[in-house]
Parts: structure tokens; C-alpha cells; sequence
């Protein structure tokens, strides 16, 4: 190649003296500068700062999530007029005069008067705290009781897992609603209606939900490095289950035991808008539904009320079911 010759124009060499080699060409390549490169910004790493834990990593999503702040929000508003009523009506929800029955809005009466002269503003927050105890105390059973046995079934296997998931089986081959209404009828619960009878029923056959989630959890996590890590210095078998696989495999559990908790206040409500649930003494908000549907024809917000704030409080617990969704589920990052 002359002085005078550039990459791009070598003069092909005759055929006979081709044959046999692999003919070379040079070809340039362009590369854009770093600075006009935005990927830079993108997948720059920090060496100098410490990895953060998964719940660490959640929490920072959680906190600039708007759905994550509007449903804790809520919960926590429910959850002060479920333990604090008194602060939010100065109205006692049991004193009633036939005098003010289906009367509409008056001073210091902002709903308005039940069909029995009651003040619904005053039943519907001192209604609160019945669905609300209902929800959460039968989700923490549901949990524990779930948690346990899908995490043994799941880590140990063999015949603990056979037995387990066909005992599951049964129990989650009924409904809920469905299921709680027979159990109801039985003369032990029949006879004893509280909301610890709706609890117990409820939990009976909500647990199978939460055993699964947490079954698929441990198995995925049991054959883990970590897990082998802890197995080699000498950890048992149960200590590395409880020390290492169940405490990674809470996130799915929270997540659904967050959204469960919306459908078993609407399990109560049902069961008490049936007759079946909690007794017509205690107030809640199933039971005030419940007794207004013979005015949801000439005074429909007697109705209105309790059925909103039922509502917002299940869409409360969801939309929190969702963020929490996204921020423990790896997949759903972006």
C-alpha cells in the first residue's frame, strides 16, 4: 500500500494472487462520545455507598408512591375513629328519638336520622370499630395459622406436604361467604354471635389463601445460597428456616394478608347483612346496611353512609395491597 493509499480505497490484488488468503478491508467505526451518551447517567453505580436491603429498597419506593401515601392515610384515619370515636362525634350513636326518624341534615347532624331517630353520622363512626376488629384480628389469625403451615409444608416436604396441601385442598374447595353462612347456622355459633364467633369462622376457611403463598415462598427460598451457607456452619434445619427462609419470604404473604384484610370486612358485612354475622346490638356497618334497606327507597342515604365508608375503608386496604405489590415484587420494578 502507497503513502498515498487510505483505508478505503486499497486496489484489489489480481485473482490469482487472492487465492488462498482471506481478502483484509479495513472498516472504520464511529463511537459517540461518553458525554452525549445519556446511558452513563442511567447505569452509573455508587461504589462508595453500602447495597440496600430489599426492605430498604421497598420502603424508598414506597414513599414516593401517591397510592402507597392515600391508602395509609386512610387506614390510619379508620384505624383512630375505630380506637378514638369519641374524638370524632361528640353524639352518642344510642340516643334515638322516633321524634327525628328519617329527618335529613340538621345542625350538629350532618347525616342526617335513621329510620329509629339515631344519628347516622355517630353509628357510622362508632360502627367503625366492630368491622375493623373483625378485619384485622382475623387476618393476624389467618396468617399465623397459614404462615405455619405453608412454610413446614414448603421447607420440609414429603408427607407433612401431602397431608397439609390435601387438608388445604378441602378447605379451599368451599367459599368464604358461603362457607361462613353454614358454619354459622351450627347452634354453638348460632347461639353466641359475637365478633370473635365471625373471626373464628372467617378464619377457618381463610387460611388456605396465605398457607399457599407462603408454601410457593419457602420453596423458592429453601435452595437458596444462603440457605446452604447457613445449613454448612452448623445451623439446623428448623433454625434455618426460621432464622433465614421464612423472614425472605414475608413479602408475598404481606401483600396478600393486606388485601385480605378489605375482604374480610366485607365477609362481616355480608354475614351481618344476612342476619348472620354479628348481633343487631353491636353496631357495624354491615349491620346499619343492613337494617336501612327498608328505606333505600324514600331516604337512600340512610344506606348511602355506612355502605361509603365500608367501601373506602376495603378500597383503602387494596390500593395499600397494590403498592406494596409493587415495591416487594422484583418483577414489577421497573
Amino acid at each position: 500500500m502507497s503513502e498515498n493509499q487510505t483505508p478505503e480505497s486499497v486496489t484489489p490484488e489480481p485473482r490469482g494472487k487472492r487465492e488462498g488468503k482471506i481478502s483484509t478491508r479495513h472498516i472504520e467505526h464511529f463511537v459517540a462520545p461518553l458525554e452525549e451518551t445519556p446511558l452513563q447517567d442511567i447505569d452509573k453505580v455508587s461504589i462508595g455507598s453500602e447495597p440496600l436491603s430489599m426492605w430498604a429498597e421497598a420502603w424508598r419506593s414506597l414513599r414516593k408512591n401517591p397510592l402507597f401515601i392515600i391508602s395509609t392515610l386512610l387506614i390510619l384515619l379508620v384505624i383512630l375513629v375505630s380506637i378514638f370515636p369519641q374524638w370524632f362525634s361528640s353524639t352518642s350513636p344510642t340516643a334515638c328519638s322516633l321524634e327525628n326518624a328519617r329527618e335529613g341534615r340538621a345542625p350538629g347532624h350532618i347525616m342526617g336520622f335513621n329510620f329509629q331517630g339515631c344519628d347516622v353520622y355517630a353509628r357510622v363512626i362508632y360502627g367503625a370499630r366492630a368491622s375493623v376488629i373483625v378485619g384485622v384480628f382475623t387476618t393476624i389469625f389467618v396468617v399465623i395459622i397459614g404462615g405455619i403451615m405453608g412454610a413446614l409444608a414448603g421447607y420440609y416436604g414429603g408427607w407433612l406436604d401431602a397431608v397439609l396441601a390435601r387438608l388445604g385442598d378441602i378447605f379451599f374447595a368451599l367459599p368464604l361467604i358461603l362457607g361462613a353462612i353454614i358454619v354459622m347456622q351450627l347452634p354453638m355459633f348460632r347461639d353466641s354471635r359475637s365478633p370473635w364467633t365471625v373471626i373464628v369462622t372467617l378464619t377457618i376457611f381463610g387460611w388456605p389463601q396465605i398457607a399457599r403463598i407462603t408454601r410457593g415462598a419457602v420453596v423458592e427460598n429453601r435452595g437458596a445460597d444462603f440457605v446452604q451457607a447457613a445449613r454448612s456452619l452448623g445451623l439446623s434445619k428448623f433454625g434455618a428456616l426460621v432464622r433465614h427462609v421464612v423472614p425472605n419470604s414475608l413479602a408475598p404473604v404481606i401483600v396478600v394478608a393486606s388485601i385480605s384484610l378489605g375482604t374480610y370486612i366485607v365477609a362481616e358485612a355480608t354475614l351481618s347483612y344476612l342476619g348472620l354475622g354479628l348481633p343487631s346490638s353491636v353496631m357495624s356497618w354491615g349491620n346499619d346496611i343492613s337494617a336501612s334497606q327498608i328505606s333505600v327507597r324514600n331516604n337512600p342515604s340512610i344506606l348511602f353512609w355506612p355502605a361509603a365508608a365500608l367501601s373506602i375503608t376495603v378500597l383503602s386496604f387494596i390500593m395499600l395491597g397494590d403498592a406494596l405489590r409493587d415495591a416487594l415484587d422484583p418483577k414489577a420494578r421497573r
